[in-house]
């Protein structure tokens, strides 16, 4: 059977998101195509907002307001200058915050090393992060990165270009499960991850 064009098209564009098969995004659309105007209005309006009113932290790199320079944490008087936290994602951010157990400043990659898919130092907020270390004032640098196998090729380079400047290089506990995500560790387990931080050599 062949679909309108205007359905094919939605069913396309939801499958590009991750995690979102051919089926998934069938039954979305068509979800969508029955819901009420109300629905459809407010994802529409929350997708053209969504990149208008974000932009990324000159500093950390983590999701802040449109406008703004610096993120709210890295703004916050009350957080550990000397202390940064290094994650792959914003989500990351996010996870770790619940747990509020961190108390430092966080530095976003915005994703990984991996040479299969070609993404190498230069296609992260690696070199922003050396400079931020060769500025001063930052003691240990936390590198939380996922237990993948391209999350501890990430924080194997890291280290090596991090430990000549002087700065303390700690790792995560392995209190989270290889090849899970920080998004989904639960908060126990992230809280024994991040007090259990172990130096890298």
């Amino acid at each position: 059977m062949l679909l309108p064009e205007s359905i094919q098209s939605l069913i396309t564009a939801l499958e590009r998101l991750p995690g979102i098969g051919p089926k998934s995004a069938s039954r979305l659309a068509f979800y969508l195509l029955r819901a009420s105007e109300d629905i459809s209005q407010d994802l529409s309006t929350a997708l053209a907002n969504l990149k208008v009113n974000t932009a990324f932290c000159q500093e950390c790199f983590n999701i802040t307001k449109a406008g703004r320079e610096r993120c709210e944490i890295c703004e916050s008087p009350k957080r550990e200058d000397s202390i940064v936290c290094v994650v792959e994602e914003a989500l990351d951010v996010v996870a770790l915050e619940r747990t509020a157990g961190f108390h430092g400043k966080y530095h976003v990659l915005q994703g990984v090393l991996s040479p299969i898919e070609g993404i190498g130092p230069d296609d992260l907020k690696i070199k922003q992060l050396v400079e931020r270390v060769a500025r001063g004032g930052i003691q240990e640098v936390i590198l939380a990165t996922n237990p993948s196998m391209e999350g501890d090729a990430t924080a194997i380079y890291l280290s090596q270009q991090l430990e000549p400047m002087g700065v303390k290089v700690t790792r995560l506990a392995r209190g989270l499960p290889v090849g899970g995500d920080l998004e989904y560790a639960d908060q126990n387990t992230l809280l024994r991850a991040l007090s259990g931080r172990q130096a890298m050599n």
